[in-house]
């Protein structure tokens, strides 16, 4: 079954619930990878994800979708003890474009990344017009960790994360939920489920369920703009409720 060819404008795409079983939710390809086009995938439950050698923009709503609510990681007591005794700190929106870079980077044997020069450019604008925020894991200055995504409503999507020392993306996705369980967001969505996603209390639901919570995602509510501890503190480790 072929999957519809998008034109740039106008922005718009079919219901998710026509994608494809195989491969698991391929729903369309084409349109543009801009604010709008971007916002409203996301809105729907849509995200982006091709190579660099596709022709076009591929766009993704797979039947079940990996999920967590803000304060419900699972944190094992040797992650207690290293977000603790281990001189990490972890802020937001500090250093976007790094950790981009740094999930960009090559891992293990592959010799490739999925985020494109093109994938990674329209993220940073996203983040400069106030819609996708990172999270910096540091230690004794050296960004070694983090993670990047884009807030909408009381929704966060998570991109992707990336880390050079054991445990430093697991600690930026903790500042991650702790800050967001304090403002009150309803879910934090991690795409497609892997065993590193499982080992931090990640769950699957179906895309029906998942599409229900966007339903009733207040947009109006959408925090645009650089974040900040509202208290003034500089280290989410240190940020309680």
């Amino acid at each position: 079954m072929a999957i519809p060819l998008l034109p740039p404008s106008p922005v718009g795409f079919p219901s998710p619930t026509q994608a494809l079983e195989q491969p698991d939710g391929l729903l369309a390809a084409g349109g543009l990878l801009s604010r709008d086009w971007l916002l409203e995938a996301y809105a729907r439950g849509i995200f982006p994800w091709f190579d660099a050698e596709d022709e076009h923009i591929f766009w993704w709503s797979p039947s079940s979708r990996a999920v967590i609510q803000p304060g419900q990681m699972r944190v094992t007591k040797s992650l207690r003890k290293r977000i603790r005794n281990s001189g990490f700190t972890v802020t937001v929106d500090q250093a976007f474009e790094s950790v981009v870079e740094g999930c960009q980077a090559p891992r293990g044997m592959a010799s490739g990344t999925w985020i494109t020069e093109e994938m990674s450019a329209a993220y940073v604008q996203l983040h400069q017009q106030g819609f996708a925020h990172s999270f910096e894991t540091w230690l004794e200055g050296e960004l070694v960790g983090g993670l990047y995504g884009v807030s909408l409503g009381r929704l966060f999507f998570g991109e992707s994360m990336f880390s050079t020392l054991p445990d430093a993306s697991k600690i930026a996705f903790f500042g991650l939920q702790t800050l967001l369980q304090d403002w009150s967001f309803t879910l934090i969505d991690c795409q497609i489920m892997n065993p590193h996603l499982e080992s931090l209390g990640v769950a699957s639901i179906p895309r029906s369920d998942f599409l229900n919570v966007l339903e009733d995602n207040p947009l109006h509510l959408t925090r645009v703009g650089r974040w900040h501890l509202e208290d003034g503190a500089d280290n989410l480790l240190n940020y309680a409720r």
